[in-house]
């Protein structure tokens, strides 16, 4: 059981200043108003294999996720993933040349691991809701990443 959505929001910065905003991950708490906090747990730059722990708060309610890159290209494409509740997580972001600016397009899919049937009854009655909640959230972000790439 999959759920999947995705955003662009076009920015008027070239593709190597909206990707070192993204690839920014120590400073994304401070670009992104959506998450609390940040706390690494890999060193070096921005790739493969790095890996964070971050903060949201969502609904009223403050949850910390492991998350780690799966694949970087940069400055085109990335894919972040999480696993989390009994759900695989992933968010991909790539990163297109148009207008005189960048197309940033976000990619994000939730899928459940071995749901059980009141998991497959809940996503029934609330994945619509959840998913329209993370549209928003996600385009919040996507405007706070263009603002921030805009202002480099």
């Amino acid at each position: 059981m999959e759920h999947k959505l995705s955003l662009t929001q076009h920015v008027n910065a070239p593709a190597d200043k909206v990707w070192a905003v993204i690839s920014d991950i120590p400073g994304s708490a401070a670009t992104v108003s959506g998450i609390d906090s940040i706390q690494m747990l890999s060193d070096g730059p921005y790739g493969e294999g790095t890996r964070w722990k971050e903060t949201r708060t969502m609904m009223g309610r403050s949850e910390t996720v492991e998350m780690w890159v799966s694949q970087a290209s940069p400055p085109r494409s990335t894919t972040v993933k999480a696993l989390q509740g009994g759900a695989d997580y992933t968010s991909r972001m790539t990163l297109a040349d148009r207008d005189g600016g960048t197309d940033l397009t976000m990619t994000f899919g939730a899928d459940l691991i071995n749901p059980s049937r009141m998991s497959k009854l809940a996503m029934a009655l609330f994945g619509r809701l959840g998913m329209r909640i993370t549209r928003k959230a996600l385009a919040k972000d996507l405007a706070e990443i263009a603002a921030k790439a805009e202002s480099l």
